[in-house]
């Protein structure tokens, strides 16, 4: 028998730390298997298996469509998924854990060994992937002094908490128990952030802990490799092309055991105001027939992007990047989950390597596509219109202060008779709208390392907003402690003298996953920032994608559930809107739009607009 490196712990009848309930989560029919990790293979039941893998995200797939997903990436040739799992996603208040509806994990799980796949769970406590706050939940950052991703105590136990919770969940369901999952993450690419090698070997306790007994590894950029691997926890390397010589870096560090690609990117993510990025299906086929001809397992990364609906897209830094809502990724599967030539060339490349005996199923049809007619949003209600009671505060507190997590937030006071002059805000996270006695003056945007606005004189005592949105907290990089709103403070430039404002109300405004309610809304036109309503009709239901290019810059909900981000700029100018969310008969549409628009209209196209690019970044 060959040598095991890394011993997986023989499954209990009794089922050692699962009550009746989450044992129950798994088919008494479900075979109990064994996945090793061997001195040159994975073994399944001790038998050589290549992991042909593809990344989806579960948060990302209209819950009605996650079968469909699953089964064409079966059908594309894949045996397993790759799922991360993010604690934001999940536990949005201290103690507070969310496992239903979009965010049932172990039902996406179930429905992945349905069609045949195993999966690949990568909990975090940090994920990335695009992500708001790379997964991490906003309310870590109520604590002044905290330390992400390091051995400070309240983070480690706040993400010992978290770990427990997936594996009260999850850990029912790996292959052990009879269930799909085989390998589970320790962090995520954590040599590119730090070096701290007790940390990773903290979270992999934590999750033995949570009663994962399966193969537990890491991943990292082939640079990147040595600041994370450790020698009693597996490993793989992530990269975009030449898989020869990313697999000898991994080999320098852990000589012996299968090769495997953790993320393999067959194109990439979008960011505001940047060119839609695309792949080429040649090379992507070319280098998994590489890694396939070498026994190189891999994961496709991503094998369906899908979409970052509601306020769930994150932000790159420096030079802060916000990234798009769509996630289409220029997949294999696209964003509204159709096939596409990348597809097929890799089904052409991948059926070639099938396990003895092995057979796909019938690629799925693509869903229903609709379109609809053009159509008025002719109601509005101005964002300002109805406001919570404030907080006051000597300087401008950051969102979490007020304990907000998401949204726009509002800081009002009130200027004497002055000559024109500059605002200087320091700094804005992430785009403001300045307003004096409720006229637009001018806006500042962090995308373009702004932090001045020109104030016009005014005779008698003003009242000067600064309306400020939160566009996505950093996901990766040192710069991951990125509060919103005003981080610290605001000055005015009037005659050559500089002076600190002091002395402000300040207003949440919440926005989330379900549209606002308590709104009033009139026929009253305005260009200022404010929710526009709107209804149409439908004989039939189907996907479209909603086309919002007429529009400045905000957040769209559909029959209450947000579809996510839009700006003008690009180079997204549609929304997915999956079938079903939609009904027959009368549809509701909001808008928030922080810049406002001419012409309020909007319509249901059967394609997507993801590259047009209408204002570069600076």
């Amino acid at each position: 028998m060959k040598k095991i490196l890394l011993l997986i712990l023989v499954v209990f009848s009794t089922g050692i730390g699962f009550s009746q309930t989450q044992k129950a989560l798994v088919k008494k029919s479900s075979p109990v298997q064994r996945f090793e990790i061997g001195e040159k293979d994975f073994l399944l039941n001790q038998q050589p298996i290549m992991i042909r893998c593809g990344e989806m995200h579960f948060a990302r797939i209209p819950r009605e469509y996650w079968q469909h997903r699953l089964r064409m990436a079966h059908a594309m040739g894949l045996n397993t998924v790759c799922a991360y799992l993010f604690w934001n996603y999940h536990e949005t208040e201290p103690g507070k854990f969310n496992w239903s509806g979009q965010a049932d994990a172990a039902e996406f799980c179930r429905l992945a060994q349905k069609e045949g796949l195993h999966v690949i769970l990568r909990p975090g406590p940090y994920s990335c992937a695009e992500w708001e706050f790379g997964g991490f939940p906003w309310w870590l950052l109520k604590k002044d002094d905290i330390k992400l991703r390091t051995q400070d105590p309240y983070y480690l136990e706040r993400c010992k908490q978290y770990l427990l919770e997936v594996g009260r969940v999850l850990a029912p369901l790996q292959i052990s128990n009879g269930g799909p999952i085989i390998m589970v993450q320790v962090e995520n690419e954590y040599g590119s952030y730090g070096n701290d090698k007790e940390y990773i070997g903290i979270i992999r306790d934590d999750l033995k802990e949570a009663g994962f007994n399966i193969p537990l590894f890491t991943c990292d950029g082939p640079s990147q490799l040595k600041a994370d691997v450790r020698s009693d926890i597996f490993s793989v390397v992530n990269f975009g092309d030449n898989p020869e010589e990313s697999f000898k870096s991994l080999k320098e560090i852990r000589p012996t055991g299968p090769m495997m690609c953790g993320e393999y990117y067959p194109g990439w993510f979008d960011s505001w105001g940047q060119a839609h990025h695309t792949g080429t299906s040649d090379r992507v086929s070319k280098e998994i027939g590489w890694m396939l001809e070498h026994r190189a397992s891999f994961s496709i990364y991503m094998v369906h992007g899908g979409t970052t609906f509601g306020l769930w897209s994150g932000a790159n830094a420096p030079a802060y990047s916000p990234q798009t809502s769509s996630y289409d990724y220029d997949a294999p599967i696209s964003e509204a989950g159709w096939d596409t030539p990348k597809f097929y060339a890799l089904q052409k490349t991948l059926v070639k390597h099938l396990e003895k005996g092995e057979k796909l199923p019938v690629v799925p049809k693509r869903n229903p596509v609709i379109t609809i007619p053009s159509f008025s949003v002719t109601e509005v209600a101005p964002l300002l219109q109805h406001l919570s009671k404030p907080t006051e505060s000597y300087r401008p507190l950051n969102m979490e202060k007020i304990d907000q997590g998401y949204g726009c937030i509002l800081y009002r006071r009130s200027l004497l008779p002055a000559s024109a002059g500059k605002l200087v805000i320091t700094e804005v996270h992430d785009y403001a709208v300045v307003l004096l006695d409720g006229v637009k003056v001018g806006v500042i945007d962090r995308l373009k390392n702004q932090n001045t606005v020109d104030l016009p004189a005014h005779n008698n005592t003003a009242q000067l907003d600064i309306l400020i949105e939160a566009m996505g907290r950093v996901n990766y990089g040192s710069l991951l402690h990125d509060r919103k709103g005003i981080t610290q403070k605001v000055e005015l430039i009037t005659d050559g003298v500089t002076r600190e404002l002091v002395d402000w109300k300040i207003y949440s405004l919440p926005l989330g996953d379900q549209a606002p309610g308590n709104l009033t809304f009139t026929k009253e036109a305005t260009t200022l920032p404010a929710y526009h309503k709107g209804t149409f009709s439908l004989t039939k239901t189907g996907d479209t994608f909603l086309d919002v290019s007429k529009w400045g810059k905000g957040l769209v909900w559909v029959n209450g559930k947000c579809l996510g981000r839009f700006w003008n700029i690009g180079p997204t100018q549609t929304m997915y809107i999956p079938g079903p969310w939609l009904k027959k008969g009368t549809n509701e549409v909001i808008v928030l739009d922080l810049q406002g628009t001419n012409e309020p209209v909007l319509s249901g196209l059967a394609q997507p607009i993801l590259d047009k690019v209408n204002v570069e970044k600076p």
